[in-house]
């Protein structure tokens, strides 16, 4: 039996102060599934993730997110359930990085005061940022953090309602290439040790996609110009037309590198 779908998405289009951003995109994601998301910029990725973490609505079309259709159900109530990933979180104290963990539980960016967790909870927090790489940083204060130790901890936050689709709006903007790989090598463990999570990965960096990438969507001005399982759609063909551009993909050990297409030479 072919399991639920995770996220459904119909022939949903997005209208704001007369523009269409996004136009008759249909997705759908099951358990177990990882998508990378990918486009240009201004392609209309974020605003998709927005969709599918129920924090907008479609001006037409549908959107069912957990089994939950957007416009009959608590938006509110719903996003407790979807791990979305933030990178622009706005943290300004300087909590300890256990601490930041258990906010996933309140979801809220400060501890809630009077609120204390179970020593279950805590044992779940500490679970996760082991996961993520960051146990020997538990007790290190967010300000000292880089930016790759940020981002696994956003990730280990968004893990502690237990959650079954993690959605991550572009999670390796500005790193180096070892914070880029240490991201990259723990999304890997956490599909191992998660295997029902479905996830939802936005980049326009195919280098940043992991070896368990199952499935792309390539998005072009607002609409899907491709969507499936990987070695499917990320093709050469597919991929310059999405981004208007002529290149050659690669793939080895299960990652992908980009180069651009040179034409050929002739005497």
């Amino acid at each position: 039996m072919t399991p639920a779908a995770v996220l459904d998405v119909r022939d949903a289009d997005l209208v704001r102060d007369g523009a269409t951003l996004l136009h008759r995109v249909s997705l759908t994601v099951r358990p177990g599934e990882h998508w990378a998301l990918l486009g240009a910029n201004g392609a209309g990725k974020s605003t998709l993730l927005g969709l599918l973490g129920a924090l907008t609505h479609p001006t037409r079309g549908t959107v069912r997110v957990l089994g939950e259709e957007l416009g009959r159900v608590d938006l509110r109530a719903l996003r407790s359930y979807v791990g979305h990933v933030n990178p622009r979180h706005p943290l300004r104290s300087p909590l300890t990085v256990r601490d930041v963990v258990l906010t996933g539980l309140t979801n809220s960016v400060e501890p809630v005061p009077r609120w204390r967790p179970t020593p279950e909870q805590v044992a779940d927090a500490e679970r996760l940022t082991d996961l993520m790489g960051l146990g020997h940083r538990r007790e290190a204060r967010w300000p000292t953090l880089s930016q790759g130790e940020r981002g696994r901890a956003l990730i280990a936050r968004a893990l502690m309602p237990d959650p079954r689709l993690l959605l991550l709006d572009e999670p390796a903007t500005g790193l180096d290439v070892a914070g880029r790989e240490q991201l990259v090598e723990r999304l890997d463990a956490l599909r191992t040790a998660h295997p029902a999570l479905a996830s939802v990965l936005v980049t326009h960096h195919l280098e940043e996609l992991p070896t368990g990438t199952t499935h792309a969507l390539l998005l072009r001005a607002g609409r899907v110009l491709a969507a499936g399982p990987v070695d499917g759609v990320l093709t050469g063909d597919l991929v310059s037309a999405c981004f208007d551009h002529p290149v050659r993909l690669e793939r080895a050990d299960g990652r992908w590198s980009v180069r651009a297409r040179r034409p050929a030479v002739t005497g």
